[in-house]
């Protein structure tokens, strides 16, 4: 077999986990062959600027790799950029795939493996009414989606976001300061309402509001309009148009796991591929780490998650750099998050879904404050709004699944240090 169709680790996801599991292999001293083969041109990249800095025009791409370009070839690293991964066969051990910008049926080349890691991420979750696919509407999850989105923005006036989450509120913000009339669209009676609570919400709309964003809770889509072979608004179920040049939809992503479920992987109920503690799946000799591993999570009451965030890609592909170097270690890193808007910077540490207690730490009109989630009695989650000092402390209390009198949770004078219980 030759070498260039045979590598000892293959990475399906040139994404930040696919790209941070070679890292880790090198860095622990792995001396195999690794290839990692994505759908991308470019070399790997972070996504986090995306709809940030990055659309902003604050931040070149080259300010975004992960690495130097030179970095893959320097460390032995095989890159396959532009190429989508089609087929798993895990008893031969071998991977089938074609030109990523192939349209229909396309040649398929074959590549074998020793120990496949499957970070293939997904793509962003696409509306389903009509004129969904109509030019100037966009995702925001790769380089190109963004670039597209920056290279129509001279002819663009007036923009509207569907979706209420990070992704949808970042780009909000960035275009409201690019000059842009903004409208974003939340289906449910307000933003962020799966990931964080009421008054965090209410917090974020106030501020997007105060910027001049028209927000719209409890609405729902039924149509993009076009003209002329193009975007010119969006039709909501009341029947009201809201005309615009330029829709993004940010309404999740679907993971790319089905080559890997169509080869017998387990599925987490159609919502990723299942993974143990060290992200093995179902099939022999083969992990899934990132966007599209689900895993069960003790800060999820042991529920079965996935969790989008770079701190989940960096932290699953450590621990199989650690298996595939003879070190068994089962994931169990507390998730945490980030968001900037305006000039808010929103750090997250836990998961406050479920909670049944949310305590207000400070006050929302100052810009700076926190929000405790409980659950039980017992510190699950933070989110921290210009507010590092809880953030770095709090997350002791979330690790710990800590007992802590409500009212010390909310008194500001005093340091949530103090409140981590001491073995």
């Amino acid at each position: 077999m030759s070498a260039r169709n045979h590598h000892d680790v293959l990475i399906v996801g040139a994404g930040h986990a696919g790209a941070q599991v070679a890292i880790a292999l090198r860095q622990r001293g792995y001396a195999g062959t690794i290839g990692l083969i994505g759908d991308e041109t470019s070399p790997p990249y972070e996504r986090p600027p995306l709809s940030k800095d990055y659309l902003a025009g604050e931040k070149a791409f080259d300010r975004i790799l992960l690495r130097p370009a030179s970095f893959w070839g320097e460390r032995g690293i095989t890159l396959i950029p532009g190429r989508r991964v089609t087929r798993v066969d895990a008893d031969a051990h071998c991977v089938s795939h074609v030109d990523a910008q192939a349209t229909e049926s396309a040649d398929e080349t074959i590549l074998h493996y020793g120990t496949l890691v499957w970070a293939a991420g997904g793509s962003p979750r696409r509306l389903g009414c009509d004129g969904h696919d109509l030019p100037g509407v966009h995702g925001v999850r790769t380089r190109d989606d963004v670039d597209r989105m920056i290279a129509e923005l001279p002819g663009v006036t007036r923009v509207v976001v569907v979706g209420g989450g990070y992704i949808g509120l970042e780009a909000a913000a960035v275009l409201t300061k690019l000059g842009k009339q903004v409208t974003v669209l939340e289906a449910q009676d307000r933003v962020l309402a799966r990931v964080a609570g009421a008054a965090l919400s209410r917090f974020y709309e106030a501020e997007h509001r105060a910027h001049g964003v028209d927000l719209r809770t409890g609405v729902t889509v039924a149509a993009i309009e076009g003209a002329d072979g193009f975007v010119s608004g969006v039709r909501l179920a009341d029947g009201t148009v809201l005309p615009c040049e330029m829709v993004i939809v940010g309404i999740g992503i679907v993971p790319a796991v089905a080559p890997l479920i169509a080869a017998g992987a387990g599925s987490a109920g159609g919502n990723g591929v299942a993974v143990d503690a060290q992200c093995r799946t179902s099939l022999a000799d083969v992990f899934a780490v990132g966007d599209c591993a689900a895993h069960a999570s003790r800060f999820a009451g042991g529920d079965v998650i996935r969790v989008e965030s770079v701190q989940n890609a960096n932290d699953q592909a450590a621990i199989v750099a650690k298996a595939l170097t003879g070190v068994e270690e089962a994931y169990g890193a507390v998730p945490w998050f980030w968001s900037n808007q305006y000039d808010l910077k929103l750090q997250s540490v836990g998961l406050s879904t479920g909670h049944d207690l949310a305590l207000l730490r400070g006050d929302p009109a100052t810009r700076s404050f926190s929000v405790v989630y409980l659950k039980g009695g017992r510190v699950v989650a933070l989110d921290c709004v210009n507010k590092t000092r809880d953030y770095v402390q709090g997350r002791a209390l979330v690790v710990a699944s800590a007992r802590v009198e409500p009212a010390l949770l909310a008194d500001i004078t005093v340091d949530l240090k103090t409140l981590v219980p001491v073995d």
